[in-house]
Order: C-alpha cells, then sequence, then structure tokens
C-alpha cells in the first residue's frame, strides 16, 4: 500500500495571503471613508454668500491659511460641511462676527488619531484575525481530511439504560434470541452465581439475520435489561484512510470499554472488518486486515470476569474470518431470523400500542398476509396504515388500513389516474382472473384473497393476492409443479381467449423460472437428475446470489429441463382454464365492472 502523502500548507498560506488583502483593502480605502465627514468644494463666492444670508455657524482656518472648511445651513435648515479656498480678506473676521454673534471659530475636520494607538492597531488586530482564520480553516482541513489530529481515538457512541430505554418487551418475534441473550443479562445482574461454579461469561454473541429483523434493537435490550453502559459503533468505523488507524480505535474501544465494566460493547455489520484474510488478495499491511488482527487480540486479552461483553451483527456470517468465530472469541451465535406468523403477530401489536387503533382489528389476518417480512417490514406496514387513516380523515386505524398497507409495501400505491384503453383491461381481468381460477382448481394452493386490476407503482397493472391459511416450512414438488402452474395462468389465459402473447406475464415468467430451476439445481425434483445439487447459495440474507457448479454440457441439460418443468406447469394452466371456460369469462366481466374481487365474492361467483 502507498504511503499516504502529507496534507500540503498551500491552501492555508493562500488563505493568509488573502486575508491580508482583504485588511489592506479595508484600511487603506474602506476605514477613511467611514471615518472621514462629507466635504463639499465650493467657489469663495459661494462661502460668501452663505456669510451674507447669515448661515455660516462655525468656520475653521488651516494652518497654512489656504483652505477655509465651514459649516452653513442648507435650504432644508440642515448643517453641511464645505471647503472653500482662502482669498486675502483682512475684513473677513469681522464680517463673520458681524453676520452671527454665535459662531464658533474651531477646528471641523477630525483630529489625526495618535500615532501610537494607531500603529497598535494596524498590527494587532490583524494578527488576531490571521490566528483567528487560521484557526477555523485549519480545523475544516483537518475535517476533510478524515479528521487526521485525532488519531486512534474511537468514535463508539456511549448510552446507559435511561438514554437506550430498549427492553426485552419491546423486542418481539424472536423469542429463541431472547431466551440465549438472557443468560447474558442474569451473569451480568448475579456475576457470583456463576463464578461459584467456575463458568465464564461468553465473551461475545454474533447475532446473525436478515437486515430489519432487530439485531440492533436485541443488543440494547441486553443494555438496558443489564442496566450496563452500551458502547456502539459500526464496523465501517474502524476502517480508515491511513494504516494503523483502525487497530489504534479497536485499542481504545477497548480500553474505555475496560473502564467501565461491566458494560455490552455492539458492534454493528462486523463484516466490515470481519472478513477473511487472504480474501481478494489483500497484503498483511492492509488496514482492514491489521484492525482485524488487532480485534482478535483484544477479545483474547481482555478478562469475562470483569463483565464486558462483545456482541456483534452481521447478515453475511460466511464471509467471517475462521478466527473470530472460534470458542473464546464469539462463544455463541445467536440466529435472528424472519418471524414466524405468531412471531408478525406479536411484532404488530408492539408497534401498534403507539397507534390510535379500532378494537375490532384483526392482527393474525394481517400476520398471515405479510409471510417472509422483517420486523421492520411490519412496523412500516402499521406506519402506513396510519398515514392512510389520516388521509381518510379518521382518528382510529381500521383492519382496511392495514390491509391496504399490506398492498402498499408490496406492490406499491394505486395509479387511479391511470390512462388504460379498454381493450388493454379487458386483457389484464382476463390474465388475473388466469392467475386466481388455475389456483383455486389446485389442491393445497393458498386461497385467493384479492384480485384487482387497479395499476400499483411498481409497475403492476394488476395482481391476484393469495393468502396461506397457516404457516408452511416445507415445499412438495406438488406443491412446486401448482404454483408453476398458477404463475403461468395470466399467460394462459391471455392466449386461450385472445390468441396472443403480452408482455405483462413478465415477472410471472421470471418466477417460475426461478422456481423450476431451483427445483431441478437445489431441491433434488428432477427425474433426469434426481438428487444432486448443481447450485450452491451464497450470502442467503442478502438475496441468495447462486453460482452453478457444472459442466457447460450439464448446464444445457438443466435449461432443458427447466423449460420442461415451466412447459408442464402451462399445459396443465391451459386444461384447467378450459375446462372451466365459462367461469373464466364470468368472472372476468365481473372483475371488468367492479375492478377489485374479495376473495369470498370471487369464490361466490365460482361455486353458483
Amino acid at each position: 500500500m502507498a504511503e499516504p502523502k502529507k496534507p500540503t500548507k498551500k491552501p492555508l498560506v493562500f488563505y493568509y495571503l488573502v486575508t491580508l488583502a482583504i485588511l489592506f483593502i479595508i484600511n487603506a480605502v474602506v476605514l477613511p471613508m467611514f471615518f472621514s465627514k462629507s466635504i463639499t468644494e465650493v467657489d469663495y463666492s459661494v462661502f460668501l454668500q452663505a456669510v451674507e444670508e447669515n448661515r455660516v455657524t462655525q468656520v475653521e482656518l488651516s494652518g497654512d491659511h489656504e483652505e477655509i472648511v465651514y459649516v452653513a445651513t442648507d435650504q432644508n435648515g440642515q448643517p453641511q460641511t464645505y471647503i472653500t479656498v482662502a482669498m486675502p480678506d483682512p475684513n473677513l473676521l469681522e464680517r463673520l462676527r458681524a453676520s452671527s454673534p454665535d459662531i464658533k471659530f474651531s477646528r471641523i475636520r477630525p483630529r489625526q488619531a495618535s500615532p501610537l494607538l494607531t500603529y497598535l492597531f494596524s498590527l494587532f488586530v490583524p494578527i488576531l484575525l490571521i490566528l483567528g482564520l487560521g484557526r477555523l480553516f485549519s480545523k475544516q482541513l483537518q475535517q476533510r481530511m478524515g479528521n487526521t489530529m485525532s488519531f486512534g481515538k474511537s468514535d463508539a457512541r456511549v448510552y446507559v439504560e435511561a438514554q437506550t430505554g430498549k427492553t426485552f418487551a419491546d423486542v418481539a418475534g424472536q423469542e429463541e434470541a431472547k431466551e440465549a441473550l438472557m443468560e447474558i443479562v442474569d451473569f451480568l445482574h448475579h456475576p457470583e452465581k456463576y463464578a461459584s461454579i467456575g463458568a465464564k461469561l461468553p465473551k461475545g454473541a454474533l447475532l446473525v439475520g436478515p437486515p430489519g429483523t432487530g439485531k440492533t434493537l436485541l443488543a440494547q435490550a441486553v443494555a438496558g435489561e443489564a442496566d450496563v453502559p452500551f458502547f456502539s459503533i459500526s464496523g465501517s468505523e474502524f476502517v480508515e484512510m491511513f494504516v494503523g488507524m483502525g487497530a489504534a480505535k479497536v485499542r481504545d474501544l477497548f480500553k474505555e470499554a475496560d473502564k467501565k465494566a461491566p458494560c455490552i460493547v455492539f458492534i454493528d455489520e462486523i463484516d466490515t472488518v470481519g472478513k477473511k484474510r487472504g480474501d481478494g488478495g489483500f497484503s498483511g499491511n492492509d488496514e482492514r486486515e491489521q484492525t482485524l488482527n488487532q480485534l482478535l487480540t483484544e477479545m483474547d486479552g481482555f478478562d469475562s470476569r470483569k463483565g464486558v461483553v462483545i456482541l456483534a451483527a452481521t447478515n453475511r456470517p460466511e464471509s467471517l474470518d475462521p478466527a473470530l468465530l472460534r470458542p473464546g472469541r464469539f462463544d455463541r451465535r445467536i440466529p435472528v431470523e424472519l418471524p414466524d406468523i405468531n412471531g408478525r403477530t406479536a411484532i404488530l401489536k408492539v408497534h401498534a400500542a403507539k397507534i390510535a387503533m379500532e378494537r375490532d382489528v384483526d392482527f393474525e389476518a394481517i400476520a398471515r398476509a405479510t409471510a417472509g417480512t422483517s420486523g421492520a417490514d411490519l412496523a412500516n406496514i402499521i406506519n402506513e396504515a396510519a398515514l392512510r387513516a389520516v388521509r381518510m380523515g379518521r382518528n382510529r386505524v381500521r383492519q382496511e388500513d392495514l390491509q391496504e398497507s399490506v398492498e402498499v409495501v408490496i406492490a406499491g400505491y394505486e395509479r387511479k389516474n391511470a390512462t388504460i384503453s379498454p381493450k388493454e383491461k379487458e386483457v389484464i381481468a382476463y390474465h388475473e382472473i388466469g392467475h386466481a381460477l388455475v389456483a383455486a382448481k389446485q389442491t393445497n394452493s393458498a386461497p385467493v384473497t384479492k384480485i384487482t386490476i387497479i395499476p400499483r407503482t411498481s409497475g403492476a397493472l394488476g395482481y391476484t393476492m393469495q393468502v396461506e391459511e397457516g404457516e408452511r416450512h416445507l415445499m412438495s414438488k406438488e406443491d412446486a409443479m401448482n404454483r408453476i402452474a398458477t404463475l403461468t395462468g395470466g399467460r394462459a389465459a391471455e392466449e386461450l381467449i385472445f390468441n396472443m402473447a403480452t408482455t405483462g406475464a413478465a415477472n410471472d415468467i421470471e418466477q417460475a423460472t426461478k422456481l423450476a430451476r431451483a427445483m431441478v439445481t437445489r431441491y433434488g425434483m428432477s427425474d433426469q437428475f434426481g438428487m444432486v445439487a448443481f447450485e450452491t447459495l451464497a450470502n442467503p440474507y442478502l438475496g441468495g446470489d447462486s453460482a452453478m457448479n457444472c459442466s457447460s454440457e450439464t448446464s444445457a441439460q438443466i435449461d432443458k429441463e427447466v423449460i420442461k418443468l415451466v412447459k408442464q406447469g402451462h399445459e396443465k394452466a391451459i386444461n384447467i382454464l378450459k375446462d372451466n371456460l365459462d367461469k373464466l369469462h364470468e368472472l372476468s366481466r365481473e372483475l371488468l365492472k367492479k375492478e377489485t374481487l374479495t376473495g369470498q365474492e370471487f369464490m361466490a361467483i365460482l361455486e353458483s
């Protein structure tokens, strides 16, 4: 790694020169103009006329008897200062006294300031101004260069229980994680109970899970339950421009934590500094690697009996260095997974406690409709429902607000002013009824709860919502094939009724292809390949990037098998629609008329 360039002082010198130039202009031009009186130069005859009209009130004769400065009232009666050339006039003094007995003979122009005061003012004021501006500019320069003058200082934010205000009562849907962390809280409250048997407190606990599941909230709740100081810092704050700064920050963080023990140290996004060493061709002098080495050393060095607990959070556990995960450093790995239906119901109730809700709100129904969502998503759904209630002019949230907010989070807001031709609207209606009809005529398919052809801001021109009656954790091959048939039902309806294919099925095709490929490469649901894995999934908590592990010949065969599965689902969908053609027309006409059908309305027409 190249040695960092030393900060140049050229910009600071430039600012000094600019400041001196400004001071010179102020001293030479502005100040004389500001302090000097406005004096108008006139002819001697104008002066004599003012004397004759008795308007002169004050007169000054210069020391060399060359100029006369006088004050006279103008036509508006306001005093003005004038200057004129002095002419030989021996009777001028008598005329002035005769014109006005109260006339004053005194100095009008300001006297020259004391040379000593002028010198002191011109010397010290610029110096003080330059020092002040220099200090300001140097501070800004330090901030732009990454605050190099605070080398080695930790940026960890320290909270106490009263400031975090979080307890396990604020965390819902993560009962297993809370149970695992409760032991840490108990140790911090009663260390002697564990010391008597010889047990040691785990040095570190790693919270692993998808984004938005409450890893940071859990760490804050542990500190709140234990009533101990809580250090919070992000892994990215250890990574600095210069080599050695990150390691120095780690040392400073553990030094401060040791002073405040017992305490909780929380490192968010630890994968920023905890990645596997040697990945990406980094050398031993790499700043990130030095920071990781220092973190490993500090975790080995501190005494867990003092009550310093390291909590860390990540959604990329597979990228962490094995030395970081071994016992004695992060002793525990606590999964913080997406909540199940009971967890989602509890999370909705926790967030709804702060919102004015109607008493008959069914949170379980909303939980069933939000499978696969995180705690952050559910908090957003509650907030969207409250915003909708305000827009509708109500002071309490109803069930319909929550149901609409679920659709807003999934598909976006309604585009009620979107212009769609009657022909396209008819195609969209048959497309959506095709999905719903194929789903309803298959066994083990999730019930249809809503069908709409109102466009959404996500780009969807319509959608069919299916909600499972219970929580499902396994999917059989039959379930997967039913799902593919349902996804191809929209395109099947277009081909059957209009004898054409539209772009409206693009997302359906993508999902069907993805599911069929997973059946072949990961789930072992292919008759041709059997239980062989051809694909590995990386970053399962961040969308799941996949990588193929097979030859090009096998990959071509996999493509053929995927095409075969999707075709089978498509043919199944066409056969179902052909057998229920009358219902397809009837339901589509009803959807065109109402634009939205509930699940109950759909099933009532289908079963009539």
